[in-house]
């Protein structure tokens, strides 16, 4: 099957497959939408059961991006990488290596950055091939801590000031008590655990890895749920911070959160579940606009700015997702249909 016929390719300027069997790699890069400038998204490296599943991964994910870049009001546009295999298996200096000649061979077009499986280390192994590596050093961060590069704080603390505004909206009430389900303990997933925790909010967490797990029962006071068990718990907001397309049939099926906010990229299985759950009167933070931080944090590091001025942008999120709840409201409409209209009137005809 050609990529033009892909169910999920809308458009994208440009798809590139790379492969390179002596460094083990086999990857692809989409391009989604430059109008608003350069494309950029993070390389993500996952065990795909194939190349079908992760072409599909890549399209969703780099479409994904240039909707979150235009929300976030950044001059940036939407691509992403993906690398087929276990990071925690394979990868290797060598096969980092060849995947900065990769981002290389695009010219500029595509700038890529950490994303699950990729580290800080990992994107300076790149960057010594190419210049167009993100992430691999900062000067910023929003709480004035030490910068390294990562963006996984600032995505964390993204979500949890959309978490708020969502439970302000939905429950007219803070965090304090309010019941929270985590599908993912990585590095944003546990940060996310922190800042609610830390804002008085009952933590019930998941991951198909135990160590993130057991650190939040033992550190925050979580309890710790089974991966098939976690859509369907008494709670009052459900997180999906792991892979795509968690919110789906049949997980929609047990739902019982009265507030979708998570980190995850692609959280709808098809677009027509937002239109249930509004219809359900559950309040959906469209994914792209909720998980912003890492590309506003990137977009600072690469300008002149200030910890204060990363800060500020992030928590414009909030004001955002606030914008769409109330706009969704008077329409009844679904929020990431509102978003993908207010997205799409910024990107699209420009440049």
């Amino acid at each position: 099957m050609s990529v033009f016929d892909h169910s999920e390719f809308d458009n994208h300027e440009h798809v590139a497959f790379y492969h390179d069997e002596k460094a083990g790699l086999s990857a692809i890069i989409a391009v989604h939408n430059t109008n608003l400038g350069p494309a950029l998204g993070g390389c993500r490296m996952w065990p795909y059961i194939n190349s079908a599943e992760a072409l599909t991964d890549v399209l969703r994910l780099s479409k994904g991006m240039t909707y979150k870049s235009a929300m976030a009001n950044l001059k940036l546009g939407g691509g992403k990488s993906v690398i087929i295999g276990d990071p925690r298996k394979i990868k290797t200096p060598e096969m980092m290596t060849a995947m900065g000649k990769f981002v290389d061979s695009l010219g500029g077009k595509y700038f890529t950055a950490e994303d699950s499986g990729i580290s800080v280390t990992d994107l300076q192994i790149m960057a010594k091939e190419s210049e167009f590596i993100a992430g691999t050093k900062a000067q910023y961060h929003y709480a004035g801590e030490t910068a390294d590069g990562n963006p996984a704080p600032s995505t964390a603390y993204g979500v949890f000031v959309g978490v708020k505004a969502s439970v302000e909206h939905a429950l007219k009430s803070d965090l304090n008590g309010v019941r929270v389900a985590i599908q993912g303990m990585g590095h944003v997933g546990y940060r996310l655990a922190e800042h609610l925790h830390n804002a008085g909010a009952k933590l019930f967490v998941t991951d198909i890895y135990p160590e993130g797990v057991d650190r939040a029962v033992k550190e925050l006071g979580a309890t710790a749920v089974a991966p098939e068990e976690i859509y369907g718990l008494d709670v009052d907001v459900v997180a999906p911070c792991a892979m795509g397309a968690s919110i789906n049939d049949e997980t929609l099926s047990t739902l019982k959160a009265k507030v979708i906010a998570g980190a995850a990229n692609n959280q709808l299985a098809r677009e027509e579940i937002g239109d249930v759950l509004q219809e359900r009167g559950i309040i959906y933070a469209p994914d792209y606009v909720i998980n912003a931080g890492g590309v506003i944090d990137i977009y600072h590091q690469r300008m002149s700015s200030s910890n204060e001025a990363l800060r500020d942008h992030l928590d414009q999120i909030g004001d955002t997702l606030k914008e769409i709840f109330e706009r969704a409201d008077a329409e009844g409409r679904a929020t990431s249909r509102v978003a993908n209209v207010i997205a799409e009137e910024r990107f699209k005809n420009k440049g």
